[in-house]
């Protein structure tokens, strides 16, 4: 299998030169159970800290986060890839990009002004138009609109209030939640200060809807695809501090959402209104109070899902349960790599990309448990940031 490299380069203080490739086992084959190898480029860009491919063309997208700008580019061989047109500007440091399953259009998420970017894609695969979506207004500050997120906050609240109440001792007693959330108001805050919004991911969810992640605002918000830009639909706001940074669709239609700061996973649903709530949290226990999270990734069948963190370099390795509504952590597994930017599983293997080490690994799941084994394979590559798989 081949599997592109998003990296930070000298602009972000990496050491990467541009997007990179690596080969896992048989570059045409289907499984990355193999010996790994890389090139460290296969296209010169500027800090591709996120790529994304199109659903029909042989085209990638790579946000160029320290330019703030989205390059699209297109594969002229097996390994060689050349710019497609020009980038377009999306916002302050860039970091994710969507492309919607039609290929029709995509979104840029911009960290640093928090901006969300609706670009068309012509038929060659090419972006243009950026429209920027509606700003988020921050759920628990001075300004939030009256009935904002009406019955979500008041459910971040209560999920808050219990895990405040349960204590260290009694967090296990406490219904949906491994773990209670240090209670901080993230890296940008101070006391009286406006939080800024910090857009981190969009998904595009089966029947139209994109959802979008504000780590800066806890804000977890929901959009229709218009061709004059997206439309608003609802939001959710998770409690305060907690930082919703990645997604993950589950094939039984709830929505799990990573949050860098409070390292947890929540459970959102949709009722038959199609409003969506809150139905679970899951701490990751054992995990440390500076320590952030990263990625979230699942298996094939859906059973496992397996979330990164940073800091002190683990996987929290958790069960499905119910009718997919709630998580059970099975374990905290050592992610082999340090700073954990990064991880795919590609059927019984888990590939995991080290920002910090400059490194990719591979191991392999226990089909019984879903845990992962130690450290297969290991690869030099530099500050891999994000991996994508291609044919």
């Amino acid at each position: 299998m081949r599997l592109l490299l998003g990296g930070y380069t000298a602009d972000m203080a990496g050491e990467a030169s541009g997007i990179g490739l690596v080969h896992a086992g048989d570059s045409d084959g289907a499984t990355a159970d193999g010996q790994l190898s890389s090139r460290p480029e296969v296209a010169t860009a500027s800090s591709p800290s996120w790529l994304a491919r199109h659903p029909r063309s042989d085209v990638v997208y790579a946000a160029l986060e320290f330019r703030g700008e989205v390059q699209a580019y297109r594969r002229t061989g097996p390994d060689t890839w050349v710019p497609l047109g020009r980038a377009v500007a999306a916002g302050e440091a860039v970091c994710h990009i969507a492309v919607a399953p039609d290929g029709g259009s995509l979104v840029a998420s911009c960290w640093s002004d928090g901006r969300l970017v609706r670009m068309t894609l012509d038929a060659a695969g090419a972006p243009s138009h950026p429209v920027i979506a509606p700003a988020a207004v921050d759920p628990y500050g001075p300004d939030a609109p009256s009935g904002a997120g009406e019955g979500d906050i008041d459910l971040a609240a209560a999920a808050r209030a219990l895990r405040e109440a349960a204590g260290p001792e009694f967090a296990h007693l406490v219904p949906g939640s491994a773990e209670p959330a240090p209670q901080h108001p993230g890296p940008d805050q101070d006391a009286g200060t406006p939080r800024p919004s910090r857009s981190h991911q969009a998904r595009h969810l089966p029947g139209g809807l994109i959802v979008t992640t504000d780590m800066g605002l806890d804000l977890v918000r929901f959009w229709r695809d218009t061709p004059h830009g997206l439309r608003a639909v609802q939001e959710v706001a998770l409690p305060l501090g907690s930082g919703p940074r990645h997604t993950l669709w589950h094939p039984s239609g709830h929505l799990y959402v990573l949050t860098e700061l409070s390292r947890e996973v929540f459970v959102l649903g949709a009722d038959r209104a199609g409003r969506w709530r809150m139905l679970s949290a899951t701490g990751l226990v054992g995990s440390l109070d500076d320590d952030t999270a990263a990625e979230i990734a699942m298996t094939p069948d859906g059973e496992t899902v397996y979330a990164g963190v940073r800091g002190s370099d683990t996987l929290g390795v958790l069960r499905v349960g119910g009718a997919g509504d709630r998580l059970e952590q099975l374990a905290l597994v050592d992610a082999g790599v340090s700073w954990p930017r990064h991880h795919i599983v590609v059927r019984d293997t888990l590939v995991v990309a080290g920002q910090h080490s400059n490194d990719l690994v591979s191991m392999t799941r226990d089909p019984r448990t879903g845990v992962p084994g130690k450290v297969r394979h290991r690869v030099a590559v530099p500050s891999p940031t994000c991996l994508l798989p291609i044919t």
